[in-house]
């Protein structure tokens, strides 16, 4: 294909670069593009992917790669390629309009629009035939009866405006008590007590799902609810989703085993899972939880970070062209590799020929952790099993790669700061708060401006893309719980900073919610995020930030903004507790009254650094007496460690 070369040549993103030589005349996201249209009388298609995406590359090869089809798009349509983790704005603009029309979506995302952008006809993947039949009834249609495409483009943006238009709740009203209660009964029966998560595949980890009832299940002394969480992190860190060689999660399994995973590895859900694992350490101390966090912060130093210090975005699921390959093995290849060790290796992690995959292929899983196994055989120990796996790891490495995309975007590196601070305070590993501050020296000195903006994206030494909602919420939150650990006050100022950025550019003064996108967008329509998916919705991540600044900062606007922002989604929120799990943890906040731990910065209370959770806050004084507030009441002041740590035993 190396005979063609389109406009995505010129591109940094790796998803653009791989069909820079489509023979498909591809361009960029632009205002040329659509204004081309226009004078030209053609649809466009605004084609949306990753670089990670197993379909987007399937597709690609079946439709983009094809010499017919591409002499069709490119006769009648003006085609743009969009990487989505770049622009995430245009995918949920495009996305919403495909879900309304087919009640369905995912990637590729593939929308078709007229000049001025509003869509048409969408859908996801394509196979050749059927993509060649679509391009050609949407070119005939457009052009014998336009009127018609028009009138129908406007009706379906008028859909995608109001799709999730918010009313706000007048006046803001008391929380019901028993909401959360409700919400968790109506969960249960969509949680998987034998295997974990929910109980229809493929399983995708939801890291807020599992924070919010890890919290709550402590908080209210409900044992099912965290047996339920356990369960589900203890099968995920058995089962193939899981990198035992070299660590990491990949983003979902196919099957309700948690066995056989789509082998991507993305920045984002690893980063939110360090949080998990480590809540639940800290709890439990159950060496399994910190084996993942270590073998996961060794993947991430390993193969994910730049050389300025941002973290990368993703690792693709296929090498050679074929998925998995880099990650299974072959009983043939571990005989050689393990030698006389490879039989009970075997017997751990192919348990029952468990991991048994597809054409003499094997993925390695297990059914128990490295105590169990090592109790029921002596001779082994954690130690070698550890030699086995670095044996394994090393082999692996000759093998040839799946790509990384080395872009490294804001919003993901915070949520990894979070879940990096969270493992410091878990484990009190310096190697996990070492990484976090670089990260943020890294946000700080490439992803800011000078007017208090941040920029989405960096890649090949150079930071685009003016950032959106997700960028400044994860970074809020970020700086909010590095502030906690370090007691700089320059880490509070900056997320106080960007707190009030959005505000100014973001926040709807209508609705008490936050836009996706600043108000300089160039899109068809502004988009609020709502719900909790794999990464909470942003708004729901700013409303627990403004609690929390509003607390660290004595702002009782920034509370009242969060209480509205609240009230606005909690009506039946309670009927799809999974989508709201990161609104139902705000909701157990306000419940629970968060404590505020006022204390001197001198080392003697650095004790109380590591206790900082979304329920018990930490700020920092120049002087020699603490405090603890809750409720508008505040303790009598405390000289010493042993008697704050008396005090707030006797409050739990």
């Amino acid at each position: 294909m190396e005979q063609y070369t389109n406009e995505l040549i010129h591109e940094s993103s790796l998803y653009l670069q791989q069909h820079a030589h489509n023979p498909v005349n591809w361009v960029p996201w632009s205002k040329e593009a659509f204004e081309r249209a226009e004078k030209e009388r053609k649809l466009v298609l605004v084609s949306v992917g990753y670089s990670a995406c197993h379909w987007c590359h399937v597709m690609e090869h079946e439709c983009f790669e094809d010499e017919e089809v591409a002499a069709l798009m490119n006769k009648h349509f003006v085609c743009i390629k969009v990487d989505r983790e770049e622009r995430p704005d245009v995918d949920q603009v495009y996305m919403t309009a495909v879900q309304l029309m087919t009640q369905r979506g995912g990637w590729p995302l593939n929308c078709f629009t007229i000049p001025n952008g509003q869509p048409i006809y969408g859908g996801t993947y394509f196979p050749k035939e059927q993509w060649m039949h679509v391009l050609k009834s949407l070119n005939h249609t457009y052009i014998s009866e336009p009127e018609k495409v028009l009138e129908y483009a406007k009706e379906l943006s008028d859909g995608v405006h109001q799709s999730d238009l918010i009313a706000v709740a007048e006046p803001v009203k008391p929380f019901p008590e028993d909401k959360l209660w409700e919400l968790v009964r109506r969960w249960q029966p969509r949680m998987d007590m034998v295997e974990g998560g929910p109980t229809t595949a493929p399983k995708f980890p939801l890291p807020s799902n599992l924070e919010f009832l890890l919290h709550y299940g402590i908080l209210e002394k409900e044992e099912g609810v965290q047996k339920y969480v356990h369960l589900t992190l203890h099968k995920m860190a058995f089962g193939g989703i899981y990198d035992q060689v070299g660590g990491g999660f990949s983003r979902y399994s196919v099957d309700l085993l948690w066995k056989i995973p789509h082998f991507e590895k993305m920045l984002y859900d690893n980063g939110q899972l360090l949080s998990v694992y480590a809540e639940a350490y800290s709890h439990t101390k159950i060496p399994e939880y910190k084996r993942v966090l270590d073998q996961t912060l060794g993947w991430l130093e390993r193969e994910m970070k730049s050389e300025e210090g941002g973290l990368f975005a993703a690792q693709d699921a296929d090498s050679e062209g074929v998925e998995g390959k880099y990650y299974v093995w072959t009983k043939e290849e571990i005989d050689t590799a393990l030698g006389e060790n490879a039989s009970w290796f075997w017997k751990f992690y192919n348990p029952g020929n468990k991991g048994y995959w597809e054409h003499q292929q094997w993925v390695l899983l297990r059914n128990e952790t490295w105590e169990a196994f090592c109790k029921n055989n002596p001779s082994i120990d954690a130690t070698k099993i550890q030699e086995q796996l670095d044996t394994l790891l090393h082999i692996r490495k000759k093998r040839i790669a799946p790509v990384t995309d080395t872009k490294c975007l804001t919003a993901w590196n915070a949520l990894t700061i979070t879940g990096l601070l969270e493992a410091f305070k878990a484990t009190e590993d310096q190697a996990y708060l070492k990484l976090a501050l670089q990260i943020a020296k890294w946000i700080r000195k490439y992803q800011t401006t000078a007017d208090f903006q941040l920029l989405h994206t960096r890649q090949n030494g150079r930071s685009f893309i003016t950032g959106f909602l997700d960028d400044y919420a994860t970074t809020i939150q970020a700086f909010l719980s590095l502030y906690q650990i370090t007691a700089d006050e320059e880490d509070l100022n900056f997320a106080k900073e960007r707190c009030n950025y959005t505000l100014q550019h973001f926040y709807d003064e209508v609705s008490g919610m936050f836009y996706f996108t600043a108000d300089n967008h160039d899109l068809i329509a502004r988009k609020m995020e709502i719900n909790d998916n794999v990464i909470p919705a942003t708004n729901s991540i700013m409303a627990n930030n403004l609690l929390t600044l509003s607390l660290l900062t004595d702002n009782l606007d920034y509370e009242a903004k969060s209480k509205q922002l609240l009230q606005n989604v909690i009506d039946g929120m309670e009927q799809y507790g999974s989508g709201y799990s990161n609104w139902a943890l705000l909701l157990l906040r306000f419940q629970k009254e968060v404590r505020l731990l006022t204390i001197p910065k001198t080392a003697d209370w650095n004790v109380f650094r590591k206790q900082s959770s979304p329920f018990l806050l930490v700020r920092y004084t120049n002087d020699t007496e603490a405090t603890v507030c809750a409720a508008g009441l505040c303790s009598i002041p405390m000289v010493h460690v042993r008697e704050v740590e008396d005090y707030l035993e006797n409050l739990n």
